[in-house]
C-alpha cells in the first residue's frame, strides 16, 4: 500500500459504543434449555440420517439430540466432540444450511430442518460452561510429533494424537493459536473470545506444548523437525493473498480483506477501527462477506461485494448472501475490477461487466465507476513458503488417503492442503483422520 496518503473517507467513530455491541453481538442467540428441548423434539431420529453423510465430521447427529431430547447434553457434547474437537465453533460458523440442515428430511418435507448447528452449540456450551474436558489421555507412547501450524486442522490434529499418549509440539507463527477461528472469522460469529477459550478448552488434554512465533523458514525447517520427532504434520494454512492485477493496487485504501478481519478480531475498542464511507469488496466467498457486512456494522454508509461470475456461481451459500444483502451490503454480479482510481489514494474503482463462456470469465467492453474510498481485496488465498521437497499440486501440498505428503512422516492437512473445502469443519476431520493414520504409523513398529 502507498505510504503517505490517507483516504479522507476512512474514519473511526462512525457509530457510538451502543450502536457497536449491538451490531456485534452474537447472530445467532443460544438456545435455552426449554428451547433445545423443543427442537429436538423435532428430529425424526432418521436411520442412515441424511444429515450424517452430509457432516464432514460424521457426527452421530440423531443420538446427540436424541441425547438432549433426554436431558443430557453433556453426553451430546461427547458424542460431538469425540468425532469434533472444535465443535462448539464449528456450531458457530459452519454452513450448516448447506451441509447437515440441507440435508434434514425435514427440510425436504416443510423446508423448515431440524436447527442442528444451534444444538450442536447448546450441547457444547453446556459442556464446556462445566470447564472439565471430556477426554483422558492414554498411557504415554514415548513418541513425538511436531504439528506446525495451531488453526482448526493442527488443533485437531494435536488433540487426537495427544488423547492416543503421544507428546505433541505444535508450533504456530501467530503471537497465539487459533488460526483462521482466531483471527479469520467475522466478530459476530465468535463472540466473548470464543476462540481462545475453546483453544483453551481443548488443550486440557494435556500432552500439548504451543510454542509461537514460529514458522517453516522462520525458525523452523522440515529437516530438522523429521530429524527431532517421529512424525510432522503440516497445516500451515494459506498466508498469501492473490493479486487484483489491476492498475492502483497499490493506492493507500486497498486492503486485504483478511488483514482487514483480523484487526477487527483483535481489537478491544471496535469504534476505534477506521472504515470508509465507500466500500467496496472484491470478491464471492466468506471471506468477502464477513469484510462487507462488518465494513457496514462499523458505520460505512455504501458497502458493495462486486463478483466475477453469476450470484448461483457465488462460494458464499445463499444464507450468507442473505445476511449481507439484510446488513445493507449491495451485490454486484458479473463485474471484475478494471482499475483502482485516484491520486495516491483511492476515490473509486472501474468495474467491468462479464460474461462466462466456456467456463471462463470475460470482459464485455462495458464499465461501471463506483465511488470508493476503501477497496478490500478478497479474491483468494495462496501458499506462501511451501517447505522445500513436498510435492504439490494446484499450488497446495499434494496428499493421499488420510493426508499423507509425498515426504515420508510427513502429513498435511487443512486449507495447505490439496483436495476437501476451505471450511473449518473439514479442516478439523483432516487434522483428526491424519492424526489416527500418524497414530497407526507409530505404533505399528
Amino acid at each position: 500500500m502507498a505510504q503517505g496518503h490517507q483516504a479522507s473517507g476512512i474514519v473511526a467513530g462512525r457509530l457510538s459504543e451502543d450502536e457497536i455491541a449491538s451490531n456485534f453481538s452474537d447472530l445467532h442467540s443460544a438456545y435455552a434449555p426449554h428451547e433445545a428441548a423443543v427442537a429436538a423434539d423435532r428430529c425424526y431420529f432418521c436411520y442412515d440420517a441424511p444429515c450424517v453423510t452430509a457432516c464432514p465430521t460424521d457426527i452421530d447427529i440423531p443420538l446427540f439430540i436424541r441425547q438432549i431430547q433426554v436431558g443430557q447434553p453433556e453426553g451430546a457434547a461427547q458424542t460431538i466432540l469425540s468425532q469434533n474437537i472444535l465443535g462448539g465453533m464449528c456450531a458457530r460458523v459452519c454452513p450448516t444450511e448447506t451441509l447437515c440442515e440441507e440435508a434434514c428430511v425435514r427440510e425436504a418435507a416443510e423446508g423448515k430442518p431440524v436447527e442442528i448447528g444451534r444444538l450442536q452449540r447448546y450441547a457444547t456450551d453446556t459442556l464446556m460452561a462445566r470447564g472439565t474436558h471430556p477426554f483422558t489421555r492414554a498411557d504415554a507412547t514415548g513418541k513425538r510429533v511436531a504439528v506446525v501450524g495451531a488453526g482448526p486442522a493442527g488443533l485437531s490434529c494435536a488433540h487426537r494424537l495427544a488423547m492416543l499418549g503421544h507428546d505433541v509440539s505444535l508450533f504456530e507463527t501467530k503471537g497465539k493459536p487459533g488460526g483462521l477461528n482466531e483471527f479469520g472469522i467475522a466478530a459476530y460469529k465468535s463472540t466473548d473470545d470464543f476462540a481462545a477459550r475453546e483453544v483453551d478448552w481443548l488443550l486440557k488434554i494435556g500432552g500439548i506444548t504451543v510454542e509461537t512465533g514460529k514458522a517453516l523458514g522462520s525458525g523452523l525447517s522440515l529437516d530438522a523437525l523429521k530429524a527431532d520427532y517421529d512424525a510432522v504434520f503440516l497445516s500451515i494454512g494459506l498466508a498469501g493473498v492473490n493479486a487484483l492485477r489491476a492498475a492502483g493496487e497499490d493506492l493507500s485504501g486497498v486492503r486485504d480483506a483478511v488483514d482487514f478481519i483480523e484487526d477487527l478480531r483483535q481489537s478491544d475498542d471496535l469504534g476505534s477501527l477506521p472504515v470508509g464511507r465507500n466500500v467496496v469488496v472484491i470478491g464471492g466467498g466468506m471471506t468477502a462477506v464477513d469484510a462487507a457486512v462488518q465494513a457496514s456494522l462499523l458505520g460505512a454508509q455504501n458497502v458493495t461485494i462486486a463478483y466475477r461470475r453469476g450470484r448461483d456461481a457465488m462460494p458464499a451459500s445463499p444464507f450468507e448472501q442473505d445476511l449481507a444483502a439484510a446488513k445493507g451490503v449491495k451485490l454486484m454480479f458479473n463485474v471484475m475490477p478494471v482499475a483502482i482510481l485516484g491520486d495516491g489514494a483511492v476515490t473509486g474503482i472501474e468495474l467491468e461487466y462479464t460474461n462466462v463462456e466456456d467456463g471462463r470469465v470475460k470482459g464485455t467492453g462495458e464499465t461501471v465507476t463506483l465511488v470508493a474510498d476503501q477497496v478490500f481485496k478478497a479474491i483468494g488465498q495462496t501458499l506462501d513458503g511451501a517447505p522445500d521437497g513436498v510435492a504439490l499440486e494446484g499450488g497446495k501440498i499434494a496428499v493421499s488417503g488420510p493426508g499423507r505428503t509425498s515426504v515420508a512422516d510427513v502429513w498435511a492437512g487443512g486449507d495447505c492442503a490439496s483436495g476437501g473445502e476451505d471450511l473449518t469443519v473439514t479442516a478439523v476431520a483432516e487434522g483428526r483422520d491424519a492424526a489416527m493414520d500418524i497414530h497407526a504409523k507409530l505404533t505399528s513398529c
